[in-house]
């Protein structure tokens, strides 16, 4: 028995490493969905809001119909029971002791006085001092004697006749004192048709109302809410309206007390998320200058040793060195450009940018790099200026990378044309840059741009960080990057690589060229 336990509790452990292995193998893995989706997703503020309102006041409808009912009832019985008690009092009159017996004498117009009502019906009976029907109806029901009430005192009661629901008023008449004998019970009673239409009456008064009052409460709770709730989403747009590279606190006056706690907290969010970019920037800077710095350093030495007498061995090392030590500086480069292009809240201040001139000066800074490898690097655009707002520096990077990419991949001998082209009707400017290559095939088309990829069989030293960069600088300015064939024109069946990024004119007064 304890060897099976033994075995249970080890499979048991088992299950639990393999799924803490597996939970934590990628440590940077998303979460998963169906452990998000367990969660309870919290309630809208407005939503709550509601519910706790309408919720009671939907409760009390009804018991505010019972209570009106009640009070409508007791308002109903009022005047009837006083009409009552007054035919009670005056059948009481018409009781005479005879030889110590009740007699009881109703003249036609007491008669008619008992039986004037043409809506409900009315009852009566008198019983003598030894219980002996005097007059009225045998059949209705007695109250219980405890009960009687002392003589010239009226009572009311709710009982049961011949299957109806009626109204008594009942009293006693005393006569003088004789062995066992009662005093004599008066009784009236009438059914409760007046009583209840008066009640339904009552009720229809206050009821009917309330179906009208009642949704244009919820209306106007409604419309309360949503007027109280008001800063809350003019906060949201101001946020929501605000650049990316805006970190200035938010007016905590402006805001309602309820939210002004809120608001300072976001305030000190929005500080130390400032302090943190300025630590970064810092970095990166540091970090560009402590690492080109040896690098620059080695490849100068390198190229230095290459002018003295050495054997061959030594001599290719030395080029080889210093070969590595320039691809090392242009990849710190590259990843420092790409961690600037991917923190697209870092500062970065866009300013209107003329895009022909950085695109000039672009193919004038790679101008020896084709030069060197036989190439022909040119510019095509229009002699208009042409702006767009982004980041100088992270533009000038983008079109780099292009260029770069362009040449390190296209054979000696061909051809590269950097091309600005606006489009009126979009309103957006298309910058290209085309080259004679290889190409890229179709299904490799989605990867190149992701970090370190490189298609395999491909000759260059690049790093796979190029195309990279421009998407994330291009995500960062709101445009697209669309990659495509360059058709030859001399030789149609052949064709290279046209990388093209659509960013968004600048508003102007005038129409784009």
């Amino acid at each position: 028995m304890s060897a099976r336990v033994e075995r249970a509790t080890a499979q048991a452990a088992d299950l639990d490493d393999e799924a803490r292995d597996a939970r934590y193998a990628n440590p940077f893995a998303p979460p998963d969905e169906t452990e998000a989706a367990a969660e309870a997703r919290p309630r809208s503020l407005f939503g709550e809001i509601l519910d706790w309102m309408l919720a009671p006041l939907l409760l009390l409808w009804p018991m505010s119909i019972a209570v009106t009912y009640l009070v409508a009832k007791s308002i109903a019985n009022g005047p009837f029971d006083r009409a009552l008690e007054t035919d009670a009092y005056v059948l009481a009159r018409q009781i005479h002791p005879v030889n110590g017996v009740a007699e009881l004498s109703l003249p036609d117009a007491t008669r008619d006085f008992l039986s004037a009502d043409n809506v409900d019906k009315v009852f009566y009976q008198v019983l003598g001092t030894r219980g002996e029907l005097v007059g009225g109806d045998r059949d209705m029901p007695l109250p219980h004697e405890e009960d009687r009430p002392p003589p010239g005192l009226v009572e009311f009661r709710d009982d049961v006749l011949r299957g109806n629901d009626i109204r008594v008023a009942y009293t006693t008449v005393e006569f003088p004192q004789t062995p066992g004998s009662l005093p004599v019970l008066v009784q009236v009673g009438e059914t409760l048709d007046k009583r209840s239409q008066l009640a339904n009456d009552i009720i229809k008064g206050v009821i009917l109302p309330q179906f009208v009052i009642l949704p244009l409460a919820i209306v106007l709770v409604w419309f309360g809410l949503s007027r109280g709730l008001a800063p809350l989403h003019a906060l949201q747009a101001h946020i929501r309206a605000r650049r990316p590279d805006d970190l200035s606190p938010l007016e905590s006056r402006r805001a309602p007390p309820e939210i002004e706690p809120l608001v300072t907290s976001f305030n000190d969010l929005l500080t130390r998320l400032e302090q943190n970019m300025e630590l970064q920037k810092r970095f990166i800077a540091d970090a560009a200058h402590q690492m080109k710095t040896p690098l620059a350093g080695l490849r100068t030495q390198a190229e230095l040793a290459l002018r003295q007498d050495v054997s061959e061995e030594v001599h290719r090392s030395l080029e080889q060195i210093a070969t590595s030590s320039e691809h090392a500086a242009r990849l710190v480069t590259q990843l420092l450009a790409l961690a600037r292009a991917e923190n697209r809240l870092s500062g970065q201040i866009f300013a209107p940018v003329e895009i022909t001139e950085v695109a000039r000066n672009a193919v004038r800074d790679w101008v020896q790099a084709a030069l060197a490898k036989q190439m022909d690097l040119g510019y095509e655009g229009p002699d208009e200026a042409v702006e767009i707002d982004g980041s100088l520096l992270m533009l000038r990077e983008m079109l780099s990378n292009l260029i770069d990419n362009a040449i390190r991949y296209t054979p000696a001998g061909g051809r590269i044309t950097v091309r600005v082209r606006p489009d009126a009707a979009t309103r957006q400017v298309h910058l290209e840059v085309e080259d004679t290559g290889l190409g890229i095939p179709v299904a490799e088309r989605a990867r190149v741009v992701e970090r370190f990829y490189r298609i395999l069989g491909r000759e260059g030293d690049g790093s796979g960080l190029g195309l990279a960069i421009v998407r994330e600088i291009a995500t960062m300015h709101g445009g697209t990057l669309t990659i495509e064939d360059n058709v030859y024109q001399s030789a149609p069946r052949l064709a290279g690589t046209l990388v093209r990024v659509s960013l968004r004119a600048r508003e102007a007064a005038r129409d784009l060229p």
